[in-house]
């Protein structure tokens, strides 16, 4: 059993001015597992720490956040637009989820997910 699970949950949607609806975009993740913890990076292009939302209840981890494009200046063309992501993932009770570390470095967020005491792996010394 995984210590990180993808919840599973329906597209969702949120309306917008007008009725128009916008669908959140879901993030690609790596995971991965070291002796201490799991780290969890999401793709996120565009998104800045203040657009960031990160909140674990339940043992439910929720990741959003919103891409905004530039206003400091004048727009000629545009090829991208604005995109909400949402990833939601059910956290093992292994991990010590007051411990979680977040970091933002080029469209990339990282989360470190720290194993409790007592899952990690310890050598035994015979006598």
């Amino acid at each position: 059993m995984n210590a990180v699970t993808q919840q599973k949950e329906q597209k969702t949607a949120r309306p917008q001015p007008e009725t128009q609806e916008q669908l959140f975009v879901s993030p690609n993740v790596n995971i991965f597992e070291t002796r201490d913890a799991y780290i969890l990076e999401a793709e996120m292009p565009g998104v800045a720490k203040d657009g960031l939302n990160l909140s674990v209840e339940d043992n439910v981890l929720t990741i959003t956040g919103r891409r905004q494009p530039d206003a400091s200046f004048g727009l000629m063309y545009r090829e991208s637009s604005p995109v909400d992501y949402r990833r939601v993932f059910e956290l093992d009770p292994s991990i010590e989820t007051g411990r979680i570390d977040a970091r933002m470095e080029q469209g990339v967020l990282t989360l470190t997910l720290p194993k409790a005491e007592k899952v990690k792996p310890r050598r035994i010394v015979v006598n």
